[in-house]
């Protein structure tokens, strides 16, 4: 299945409800799991992003529809970037 990472920052109203962000993060592992995913890891951090999170999901549709609902909330504003494990990456590069 393909993985994503996705880097999250928090918007004003996202930092301003910060205390809700343990209910926010079980929704969001609830809508992965609702398009057929898996969170593998989700992390908070310091620095330019607040949330990193690995996700496995079917399909870049499945991954771009679960940013747009994300973002529809309005408490974060996410970057995802399509991943390919070591494994997969040398299946690539055996291809060359």
């Amino acid at each position: 299945m393909p993985h994503y990472v996705i880097l999250g920052s928090w918007t004003e109203e996202g930092i301003r409800t910060v205390k809700d962000g343990p209910q926010r993060q079980e929704a969001f592992r609830k809508a992965v799991e609702s398009a057929g995913g898996k969170v593998v890891v989700s992390m908070h951090t310091m620095g330019i992003y607040d949330i990193v999170a690995v996700v496995e999901l079917p399909s870049d549709e499945a991954a771009n529809l679960l940013a747009l609902r994300n973002g529809q909330q309005g408490f974060v504003r996410t970057t995802t970037l399509k991943g390919w494990s070591d494994a997969e990456f040398v299946q690539l590069v055996q291809k060359l």
